[in-house]
């Protein structure tokens, strides 16, 4: 048809720039690139991504599939006006979840809403995510922008993030071996991950402290860059050691929930872990967070990883060879305690301390 409208309104007018969407997806189609993996060489752009579990060398694989957000970390990311390495975040939430149940992340896809495109800040998260497929050894395969005035503020934004994984038929995780004398080891965290930050922020708030002033508790960094220090992916290592043998018997990301929450999600009902507090090597913003907002030990325990992000259940024979590959593959391993009998008792017993000063 032709001729003009009576009010001649646009979609840029409404507040949505299709052209800011395809400059942007211009800029991170190298960073798509980089993530490339056997299964997955495709350029992004199509109405779907493909992956061929063939190509990955699968040969009778069960498919393992995760979703999650960054939570409100991203309003730290927002106001800081950093947003290099929230990307790693959203892949480590999702990966990691892959990685406890035994599979290996194939591809990643993301979900990225904001009030208004801005392509520099688009571009910068992308980055992220890809730096993150590339540490999980996943291809990023798609995603979506979505710009929507008026549901969200100018300046805000909210990512999810969706992976898919595979592992051979009857190599899941957790073992129907677990049992009583089982070794628990922790894998380092590389500070509050991505659980909590409501209270964080709160504590923050209250405490007086800008973003851009040093931290409290690591005067080589400001606030910001100290709570924004990116979820660590603990996937290649991992992998590693489940692929030695049979020594991994089960895993817990300690996301949302911590201690109490995540590791009996891994336990039959009639085992316990018993972990041993004062094992653990809790870095300085945690103690700093429950001096300055007078946090109980027990709210920091089901709150925060306080330190450790994973924990690994071994085999007593093999504790020392799996803690010797994942140490080799660059984590720091925390011997933590034992599985042992459950009474009718709480599936999480504590000993020793937890170490905040």
């Amino acid at each position: 048809m032709t001729g003009e409208t009576k009010n001649g309104l646009t979609y840029a007018q409404a507040g949505v720039d299709i052209d800011a969407g395809n400059e942007l997806v211009q800029r991170i189609k190298p960073l798509v690139r980089s993530t490339r993996r056997a299964g997955a060489d495709g350029e992004i752009g199509g109405f779907g991504g493909l992956f061929d579990l063939k190509a990955a060398g699968f040969t009778d694989p069960v498919l393992v599939a995760a979703n999650d957000g960054v939570g409100t970390k991203l309003k730290i990311a927002i106001d800081a006006g950093r947003h290099e390495t929230i990307g790693i975040d959203l892949v480590a939430m999702c990966v990691n979840d892959l990685v406890v149940q035994g599979a290996e992340p194939l591809f990643f896809l993301d979900y990225f809403a904001t009030g208004k495109l801005d392509v520099a800040q688009g571009t910068a998260i992308v980055s992220g995510i890809a730096e993150g497929c590339l540490l999980a050894g996943c291809a990023l395969i798609g995603g979506e922008t979505a710009e929507m005035p008026g549901l969200y503020a100018e300046k805000d934004y909210d990512l999810a993030g969706f992976a898919v994984g595979a592992a051979e038929r009857g190599r899941l995780l957790p073992s129907a071996e677990l049992a009583s004398g089982d070794v628990i080891l922790g894998l380092a965290s590389s500070g509050c991950h991505s659980n909590g930050y409501s209270l964080v922020r709160r504590i923050v708030e209250a405490s007086g402290t800008a973003y851009d002033a040093p931290a409290p508790f690591d005067a080589s960094k400001t606030l910001a860059e100290a709570l924004l220090e990116p979820t660590r992916i603990y996937v290649k290592p991992l992998l590693e050691a489940i692929r030695a043998g049979e020594g991994v018997k089960a895993l817990a990301h300690i996301t949302g929930g911590g201690f109490p929450e995540n590791i009996p999600r891994v336990l039959p009902e009639h085992l316990r872990a018993e972990i041993d507090l004062s094992a653990i090597p809790v870095p300085p913003v945690f103690g700093w967070l429950a001096r300055e907002g007078g946090v109980a030990t027990n709210e920091m325990l089901r709150t925060f990883n306080c330190g450790v992000g994973m924990i690994v259940v071994v085999g007593e024979a093999e504790a020392a060879e799996i803690s010797a590959i994942l140490q080799g593959a660059g984590e720091s391993v925390v011997p933590l305690g034992r599985i042992l009998p459950r009474e009718g008792g709480d599936a999480v017993t504590y000993d020793g301390e937890l170490r905040l000063a």
